[in-house]
């Protein structure tokens, strides 16, 4: 995203060079050229560039076959606004809704846990209490694993609408619970349909979004999670005063739900399911409505090239990610989820709080906001740097920054100084490591997977990854407080140091760079089959 000016629209000549009496508009034409007898689809043209200064050459404004698609550019030079990523963002902003769900209910039962626990009858249980929370990561883990099939065999906006049922129901269920087995069942439905959508919305943003814009437009993933756990921990504040409060707040989890059910019968499918499933009509209006007209034909050609070697069959087989390149992706895609939880992020998120009373900061709602507005910053920056730096770059220096983060907080812990500094040393290590946590690791990993993957076996190759995830997930939510009490904090913390340096080293050295690369052209430089063909000519 090229960096955005004040325009003077006094400053912007348009001289269009057309003729009116060559464009005849028909209304009915109009309509009949973007029906699709499958979707009804947002349509924006490509590319519309504003010059910051009118010393620039003259725009050209081209009207194809009587079609509605408007293209307007002008030629300028790097000041310009570049809004070549408006076509895809309202079906992108759709799909995130489903991230922001993730986060509204990994911040709902923070809060409210203790009276949930006293009106359902299970207070004083700990068990109980942690099974309400982690029972949510048992139903994401089935739900990571289903979705690979969903998404090869029905599509992306299909498998999205599908998945709001257990999104809804669960939430609804929750909130009218009247015992612990009711709110099991409705956490676990809630947490079934999280794992689909997690592994979901990285495929359809990767396979929406133009290429050079794929790095900014996959970071909303991580922008939607961050405002959902703003806005849960929001709600929860009148659950202090309220007990029942809680009831209310899991209610309002089941409007998302029907909101993204509606946006997606109004957004594209994946132009690469399309042209998979044989639709190759449609694949071409969604290329040119979201992409531009002088992209369809390479578009085109390049999923052409790859379903020819691939396989044209919709569904692919478990077994297939034991062959090259497709095991390479799934070794990388799971080993980049075992260190990002290895890394410490949730172990440092629960000892926040405590971090931020020891500084006078009691409330552990408001420690919890300043955390999610910190990953909120971080996850902003990722969006401006995603397709400037790099994904390798990006994941590297977060990493580092972490480790870094680490140091300073076991440095504090470890060493004798200030009670004051000492404080403050902690507070500042711990909101660095979430900021650069955002800024990398966070939305990097969910992204990048998805375009080293190849066509026919991304959905699998990304539901094995997240699937690593939730089982890492779980484990050390299991045990690190078991791990604190018998080694301590600065230990566990050094630790997570040491493993973000191996994190860092194994982006530099395993990771390769999709930046500015379609995702063809990703799969074709990773595929010896292609290798071997371009070798032999």
């Amino acid at each position: 995203m090229q960096r955005a000016l004040a325009v003077n629209p006094l400053q912007c000549s348009f001289k269009p060079h057309f003729n009116p009496k060559n464009y005849h508009y028909n209304p009915l034409q109009r309509n009949t050229q973007h029906s699709c007898s499958h979707s009804t689809y947002f349509s924006f043209s490509r590319e519309f560039k504003v010059s910051a200064s009118s010393k620039k050459q003259p725009q050209d404004i081209k009207f194809e076959n009587g079609d509605e698609l408007l293209q307007e550019k002008v030629i300028g030079d790097d000041d310009g606004v570049d809004l070549g990523w408006l076509p895809a963002f309202p079906h992108v902003l759709t799909a995130s809704m489903s991230n922001f769900l993730f986060g509204y209910h990994i911040g709902v039962m923070n809060g409210p846990i203790v009276s949930i626990a006293k009106e359902l009858g299970f207070e004083g249980n700990s068990f109980l209490e942690g099974l309400v929370v982690s029972i949510f990561i048992g139903g994401a883990f089935i739900g990571s694993i289903a979705s690979g099939s969903l998404v090869d065999k029905i599509g992306c906006r299909r498998t999205f609408q599908i998945d709001t049922v257990p999104l809804i129901l669960g939430a609804i269920v929750s909130a009218q619970a009247q015992s612990i087995e009711q709110m099991l069942l409705g956490r676990f439905l809630v947490g079934l349909g999280i794992g689909v959508n997690t592994v979901l919305v990285p495929i359809y943003i990767a396979e929406v979004a133009p290429t050079k814009y794929r790095g900014f437009l996959g970071s909303l993933c991580q922008i939607g999670t961050c405002v959902g756990i703003i806005a849960s921990l929001c709600l929860a504040i009148p659950s202090e005063n309220d007990p029942h409060w809680w009831r209310t707040m899991l209610y309002i989890a089941s409007v998302p739900g029907f909101i993204l059910a509606l946006g997606m019968q109004f957004s594209v499918e994946s132009p690469r399911w399309l042209c998979k499933a044989g639709r190759l009509d449609e694949a071409k209006k969604v290329i040119k409505n979201l992409w531009g007209s002088s992209e369809v034909d390479k578009a085109i050609k390049g999923f052409e090239t790859v379903i020819e070697n691939d396989g044209s069959d919709l569904d692919s087989s478990w077994l297939e990610l034991l062959e090259e390149p497709h095991s390479r992706v799934a070794t990388v895609g799971g080993a980049l989820f075992v260190l990002q939880q290895l890394a410490g992020i949730n172990g440092v998120l629960y000892f926040s709080s405590l971090t931020f009373k020891d500084v006078g900061i009691s409330s552990s709602a408001l420690a919890s906001l300043y955390v999610g507005l910190t990953n909120f910053a971080g996850t902003l920056c990722a969006l401006y740097l995603m397709d400037k730096q790099g994904r390798q770059r990006l994941l590297v220096g977060s990493y580092a920054g972490m480790a870094l983060s680490m140091f300073l907080i076991v440095y504090a812990i470890s060493f004798p100084m200030d009670g004051e500094i000492s404080n403050n040393l902690s507070i500042l290590g711990t909101i660095l490591y979430i900021f650069t946590f955002a800024v990398g690791a966070g939305p990097v990993t969910g992204l990048i997977i998805p375009e080293l993957s190849s066509s026919r076996t991304r959905g699998k190759i990304m539901g094995f990854s997240f699937s690593v995830h939730w089982v890492f997930n779980f484990l050390v939510g299991l045990f690190f407080l078991e791990l604190v009490e018998k080694f301590g904090v600065a230990p566990i913390y050094g630790s997570f140091s040491a493993v973000s340096l191996l994190a860092a080293a194994f982006a530099c050295f395993f990771i390769v760079e999709t930046k500015g690369r379609s995702l063809e052209e990703i799969e074709m430089s990773l595929n010896p089959k292609f290798q071997g063909k371009r070798n032999s000519e």
